[in-house]
């Protein structure tokens, strides 16, 4: 669990059981965890009944990045089952098109052009993409996700049911635009922390390290 306006680590749980998560939340005080406006977070089942009952005042906002990552593995299954194989196939479709230089732009259309399906799916990862760059309130988010569901259903498919079981909470992006972001990064760092210690004998040396590291 992190701050992300401080960019902060605030603590690390043994588990991933929503009761024992629970436990350890609530040891904060109650004021303060009343005090949380908004809790971003992936699609895991078990997230909204943790946040209800430590944080009965926030807003569950899911993660964008989680939602693109659902929707580019889609697109990148559809490429291996097209046998397109390799890395740099993988990069031109699965990079921002606002990102491609003029020859990656030339490739991709060279890519895209034996297949309208996959041409398709592009464009609608694109349009998602655009739909959390320029929507500004949730009224209008929720308005454009909604049909970008019904346009992509036959493409995604069950990508496009998950999306949809959890478009109001996928909508609460709007209001502030908040991301997890922060915590992919602190992931990053937790993950090179390890590799430099050389692993930890016990669960709660790892987590002092962290905190010791982390924590601002």
């Amino acid at each position: 669990m992190s701050d992300i306006d401080k960019s902060s680590l605030l603590e690390v749980i043994d588990s991933h059981k929503s009761e024992e998560i629970i436990e350890v939340l609530k040891q904060q005080p109650q004021a303060i965890r009343e005090n949380v406006k908004e809790v971003s977070v992936d699609m895991w089942g078990g997230f909204p009944k943790v946040i209800k009952e430590v944080f009965p005042n926030a807003l569950i906002v899911i993660d964008r990045f989680h939602v693109m990552k659902l929707v580019n593995k889609a697109l990148n299954k559809m490429r291996l089952n097209l046998e397109l194989k390799g890395l740099k196939n993988r990069c031109l479709l699965l990079k921002n098109e606002v990102d491609l230089s003029r020859s990656e732009k030339l490739e991709l259309t060279d890519l895209l052009k034996d297949s309208a399906c996959l041409g398709i799916a592009y464009e609608l990862k694109e349009e998602l993409r655009n739909i959390y760059e320029t929507s500004s309130t949730v009224k209008i988010g929720f308005k454009r996700l909604k049909s970008w569901l019904n346009s992509a259903r036959i493409i995604f498919g069950k990508a496009v049911d998950i999306i949809e079981k959890h478009l109001t909470e996928i909508s609460h992006y709007f209001v502030s635009k908040t991301t997890s972001g922060v915590m992919e990064g602190i992931n990053n760092r937790i993950k090179l922390i390890i590799r430099q210690s050389y692993g930890f004998k016990t669960f709660e040396s790892l987590r002092e390290k962290l905190l010791a590291c982390l924590f601002k």
